[in-house]
């Protein structure tokens, strides 16, 4: 079972999108992932309770609720036997000294971040936290940045491609922005599940992704070159 934490203190950097996308990826390949929610908006609650047949089935664990004094914070957070996946969607301002128990046993962290000042600056904070804090290893390759929302013929994103050049850290994906992640979230699908000449382009930028997490930690050559966007 491999365990992926998507992470970004700063509200708004599409950590819902990139962890109910990773669910449905997984569900329309027969696997059996699991979506754990942290976040007490619980939109990615709300995502798996929209799924429908003939839809493949994602369990879905409700983590921002606090127990009912009848069951045990261990028995809420129990994951099914025989889950392939779990993703962990966590909830904004996430604090440094949080990270540690946050990312425990992560295989894999998933930093999303948006092309704009503010988004850069939050997250050179979150890396820098999950190396001093959380003490995540840089050559563990656990941690990888997602460029997300791109739209690449812009001045804000080849600012944020020459932030994240700068980390040490692989850039595993860049996603554009598209309205199909909108549209995906209404009906509690991703655009895995959506017809392939609607999302052929965002999923293609779904493929140096899913790759990288396929890999054990500690086997990836860092990628300093992102794979290209889409432009939109």
């Amino acid at each position: 079972m491999q365990r992926i934490v998507v992470m970004n203190p700063k509200g708004g950097s599409g950590k819902t999108t990139i962890a109910t996308n990773l669910a449905s990826y997984f569900a329309s390949r027969q696997e059996t992932p699991v979506l754990m929610d942290f976040d007490p908006q619980g939109s990615s609650i709300r995502w798996v309770r929209k799924r429908q047949p003939p839809q493949s089935p994602i369990f879905g664990i409700a983590a921002f609720e606090k127990a009912d004094g009848r069951t045990t914070r261990t028995f809420q957070l129990r994951i099914p036997e025989k889950s392939s996946h779990v993703i962990v969607d966590t909830p904004a301002a996430v604090e440094a000294r949080e990270m540690p128990d946050m990312t425990k046993d992560a295989d894999k962290i998933l930093v999303p971040v948006l092309p704009s000042d503010i988004d850069i600056h939050a997250c050179s904070r979150c890396i820098r936290d999950l190396l001093l804090v959380a003490k995540i290893r840089r050559e563990d390759e656990r941690i990888g940045v997602i460029a997300n929302r791109v739209r690449r013929n812009t001045t804000t994103y080849q600012t944020l491609i020459r932030f994240l050049q700068t980390l040490g850290i692989p850039i595993v994906a860049t996603i554009r922005d598209s309205q199909n992640y909108v549209r995906a979230a209404e009906l509690g699908i991703g655009v895995h599940e959506m017809k392939s000449y609607v999302a052929a382009e965002d999923v293609e930028q779904w493929e140096p992704l899913v790759e990288w997490l396929s890999k054990p930690s500690g086997t990836c050559a860092p990628s300093h070159n992102p794979p290209p966007a889409v432009a939109v």
